[in-house]
């Protein structure tokens, strides 16, 4: 693995890591989730190498390396933070592109998911494939409640503050499927060992402030908003997810609403919950993965 940098659109630097194999037929480009740093990818990076894909993956602004700081874990900009994460997946397509003129595919996991749908409305003919892990269809008017909560909450504290309401409005509820709780993060992954390392991380599991989740809302809104029936894709897309994934709870929309835009491929994991690539049966979603990309070269 080799780490380097780039400049995000405002200046930001953007710490990211490569993973090459000795002979590469196609390129990963991974956006990783919300409150994670993309080093948590590294195990399925190396499976990747084995089969002859580079993987490509940054942490997003406010996350990881790309965070100036611990206590600025969360603070994706002063303003339009989400559309400027968006927008430095743009820069390492790019970079990447400069690097290997070979096959380019964009993975979004979580909150990832959500940047790689905006991104492909976007630059669709910069990848080559789109694969979705841990996503969610409409959200309705619990999504406009949020940004409401978000206002109010950036008009008492300001936007760097954090906001355990906004956390707890958020996925406060995803633990109580899976009582008794041995954790407050059990509705991630049935490894434990997984799990465990995610609280240690000190990149992890952190309390996000008001200004992300106002930046965030509003891009599932423009989401939301866009009519789907109108965009095409010329590429194929596949869904991964665990059936017990508290974050898909109307998944059967997202994989509908894709299924507008083009060849789609759906795969749901029996009792997986959702970090569907660290799951206990990683190895059969990695095989999974790999051989849809196998398909798509």
């Amino acid at each position: 693995m080799r780490e380097f940098t780039f400049q995000g659109k405002d200046g930001r630097t953007i710490h990211t890591y490569c993973w090459e194999p000795k002979e590469i037929r196609g390129v990963l480009q991974i956006a990783h989730g919300m409150a994670e740093t993309a080093t948590r990818y590294n195990g399925f990076a190396k499976v990747l190498n084995e089969h002859g894909y580079a993987v490509y993956a940054n942490d997003h602004r406010g996350h990881g390396k790309s965070s100036p700081s611990l206590d600025a874990l969360g603070n994706l900009a002063d303003a339009n933070g989400f559309d400027l994460l968006v927008d430095d997946m743009h820069i390492l397509n790019t970079i990447i592109q400069q690097e290997y003129a070979v096959p380019l595919f964009l993975l979004g996991h979580s909150m990832g998911s959500f940047a790689a749908q905006l991104y492909v409305l976007q630059f669709p003919e910069t990848i080559d494939g789109l694969i979705l892990s841990g996503s969610n269809g409409k959200q309705g008017p619990m999504l406009h409640l949020g940004k409401l909560v978000a206002k109010a909450e950036k008009a008492l504290k300001g936007r760097k503050a954090k906001s355990p309401l906004l956390t707890n409005l958020t996925f406060g509820m995803y633990n109580k499927a899976f009582t008794p709780n041995r954790t407050g993060f059990d509705w991630l992954n049935r490894d434990e060992s997984e799990v465990d390392a995610y609280i240690a991380n000190p990149y992890c599991a952190t309390t996000f402030p008001v200004g992300f989740y106002e930046d965030f809302f509003q891009g599932l809104i423009q989401l939301e908003k866009t009519d789907f029936t109108k965009v095409h894709y010329d590429f194929s897309t596949l869904i991964i997810a665990g059936d017990k994934d508290p974050v898909g709870s109307n998944i059967k929309e997202l994989i509908e609403r894709i299924k507008k835009m083009g060849k789609t491929d759906v795969k749901l994991y029996p009792d997986a919950r959702h970090e569907i690539l660290l799951e206990t049966n990683r190895d059969e979603v990695y095989k999974d993965v790999i051989g849809w990309l196998n398909l798509q070269l």
